[in-house]
């Protein structure tokens, strides 16, 4: 592919000189959050790429540098805001250029004003909100955000609320507008006139990931009596203490290298004989018997400290698993996240 110009370039060609430009190991990053088919489209045009000039490629970083910048305005104030701003930045037409080059990816979500509430505060609004309400604004916000809120409401209603997030689908903004009036005293708002695809499984994996061990204990023990299968589910995408087992030994011996020894003697309180076979036996002998010795003469431990080692050492692994240091196999069959 040789061209003068990035005039008559697709999105899907500048999007594979924007991959290739930023090399391997970004590229790699971001196709982590593509979809399969998207993945198959860049990587096709990728290998289909041969000739690529220097005047293309700044061009295309330009472009996309403009892009992000305009999404940031956006979501700090509007669509006027960045046209004020692009402009002067850019000049009037190619501000205006920018933005009509943008289309769903760059509206306001809804409950964009929300997302800049603080949590304890927006709890107070939405508390006594119907379960469904709820579910629908979390599912517009950070998972931190989420999980500071659900984290808060009664225990009888965090694993309905989280229930109705993993099973919303597509909510008409018909709806969203409704709801945004709720809080519509504190800030205006833009919404999006296309159909919404919120929640799911994996907004509820995000905000689950997010809480205290206690209150992931509490919902996932909920699902998993009133909706096995949806439990099920959500349990396959998570990672909680116990499924260390799904780490070969090489990988645990890696968690075990970040993982304070008296948070670990603490953990294994209530870990049961598979887990604590699968630490021990990744340690050396001598540190083995000290942890089993530290574990004997601490005595009783209350239930919170033990999961507050855990999740430590949860939290350790997730970060160590992100950095493609560890390996999870997950799923239960040859499917191997790294």
């Amino acid at each position: 592919m040789s061209r003068s110009g990035d005039d008559k370039l697709s999105g899907l060609q500048k999007s594979a000189i924007l991959l290739i430009t930023l090399g391997p190991e970004k590229s790699a990053n971001i196709f982590r959050h593509l979809k399969e088919e998207e993945i198959e489209e860049l990587t096709l045009e990728i290998a289909n790429t041969r000739s690529i000039t220097t005047q293309m490629k700044e061009s295309v970083i330009e472009e996309f540098y403009q892009v992000c910048l305009a999404q940031q305005y956006i979501a700090e104030g509007g669509i006027g805001y960045a046209k004020e701003l692009l402009e002067k930045a850019l000049g009037t037409e190619k501000a205006m250029s920018v933005i009509g080059k943008l289309t769903a990816s760059l509206q306001v979500k809804p409950f964009e004003f929300v997302r800049k509430t603080d949590a304890s505060q927006l709890l107070n609004f939405i508390q006594d909100e119907h379960p469904q309400t709820i579910a629908l604004i979390l599912s517009y916000l950070s998972p931190m955000q989420s999980s500071m809120i659900i984290s808060a409401l009664a225990p009888e209603r965090q694993a309905d609320v989280a229930k109705r997030i993993a099973m919303m689908d597509r909510t008409s903004p018909d709806i969203i507008k409704e709801v945004e009036k709720i809080l519509e005293s504190k800030l205006a708002s833009l919404v999006n006139q296309d159909y919404t695809i919120i929640g799911g499984v994996d907004a509820v994996v995000d905000i689950l990931n997010s809480v205290d061990r206690g209150t992931e204990k509490h919902i996932m023990e909920t699902l998993e009596i009133e909706e096995p299968e949806l439990a099920d589910e959500i349990r396959k995408k998570m990672f909680v203490f116990e499924d260390i087992l799904l780490l070969d030994d090489r990988s645990i011996q890696r968690v075990l290298r970040d993982v304070d020894n008296n948070d670990l003697a603490v953990a294994l309180k209530s870990a049961n004989e598979q887990v604590q076979t699968a630490i021990f036996n990744n340690l050396s002998k001598r540190l083995a018997a000290m942890i089993r010795e530290d574990m004997e003469f601490m005595g009783p431990v209350r239930m919170k400290d033990v999961e507050e080692a855990q999740q430590k050492i949860v939290n350790i692994i997730r970060k160590l698993e992100d950095a493609g240091e560890v390996v999870i196999s997950r799923g239960g069959g040859d499917e191997i996240v790294v």
